[in-house]
């Protein structure tokens, strides 16, 4: 069964909650949170200095293996802004009450977020039921969590059925490769070493066809946000134009400082990258994204938890915890 670990995540990191006067703005820094493992464009602001400079302050990063270690971290004030944190771990720190403000899509990539069952158990879409009494490895509280979930009801699988372990993405594909567990679900490089040892039941596009969209956001806290937001335009600036650059034709030199930057090599990156998308500000503003879907999506994602168990309740609604104001803002910067 599957304990509602989530939810506690989220008790823990609300009762840390402090408020933005732990912001180092006085002193000339800000803190952000990011994925290794996870080849973006912005990395290569991130390593030009180019945050620092359109800030002018000095710009400290701080990688995380998990959304909700990033809630968290923006709950206890260690963090002001997340880059890239999943819909699900951001839907799951919202509804547990955690002031928090979605204000970019960071990401989409349906094909770099997926569960992989055991080579060795010779499961498929086709006999995927077989899946039932199984043991998975599920970072909880994640796009992933969520994407599982998803499938799981898709092929008829009965959670209850199963002993799902709370284990990051590289956790898990050590878990997998070792036959600790019968399937693992993860995203990144995580997943990539995952494939090593089994195979996907639903590619990307089949996901998309059931409706399971996988996307991240850039979050803060919605006080930060409010207090902060030529802060916030500013930053999304930047990530803006690095998108840009690598929507029109990424170079070498830059996929190379991507592949650094995250700690990859470059072959690895390459293929990563190649299945990630990357909405120019417009696309983000637009009634597809952030103009309206994107809360709608949020609501689903949550109520699927709920029914799920994994965390106790829903907001009526989540239009409030999208705040397209820093974006709007960044389009004249």
């Amino acid at each position: 069964m599957i304990k509602k670990t989530t939810a506690g995540i989220v008790a823990g990191a609300v009762m840390a909650m402090s408020t933005t006067s732990a912001f180092a703005a006085g002193h000339g820094e800000i803190t952000i949170a990011y994925f290794l493992e996870w080849p973006m464009p912005m990395l290569a602001a991130k390593n030009s200095g180019a945050y620092d400079e359109a800030l002018g302050m000095k710009v400290n990063w701080v990688s995380f293996e998990t959304g909700t270690a990033m809630s968290a971290a923006m709950a206890s004030g260690d963090v002001q802004i997340a880059v890239s944190q999943g819909v699900p771990p951001f839907v799951v720190a919202a509804s547990g009450g955690q002031d928090i403000q979605v204000v970019d899509v960071a990401v989409s990539y349906s094909d770099n977020d997926n569960c992989v069952v055991s080579a060795g158990l010779e499961i498929d879409k086709d006999s995927a039921g077989e899946l039932a009494g199984k043991k998975v490895a599920v970072p909880l509280g994640t796009a992933a969590h969520y994407g599982f979930l998803r499938q799981m009801d898709h092929f008829g699988v009965p959670l209850d059925s199963l002993q799902v372990v709370d284990m990051a993405p590289p956790e898990g594909a050590a878990a997998l490769s070792q036959g600790a567990v019968d399937f693992a679900c993860g995203y990144g490089g995580g997943l990539t070493r995952m494939k090593e040892y089994g195979n996907v039941l639903l590619t990307g596009e089949e996901k998309e066809e059931l409706g399971i969209l996988v996307f991240d956001v850039t979050s803060a806290p919605a006080a930060f946000i409010a207090e902060n937001g030529d802060v916030v335009a500013k930053f999304l600036a930047v990530t803006a134009d690095a998108n840009a650059t690598y929507n029109a034709g990424a170079t070498d030199e830059m996929m190379e400082v991507i592949a650094q930057e995250s700690g990859m090599d470059l072959e690895d990156a390459k293929a990563s990258i190649a299945t990630m998308k990357f909405p120019s500000v417009e696309d983000q503003l637009s009634e597809a994204w952030l103009g309206g879907n994107a809360a709608t999506f949020m609501k689903g994602v949550a109520d699927v938890f709920v029914e799920a168990g994994s965390i106790d309740s829903a907001l009526d609604s989540y239009e409030d915890a999208v705040n397209t104001g820093p974006l709007s803002a960044a389009q004249g910067m």
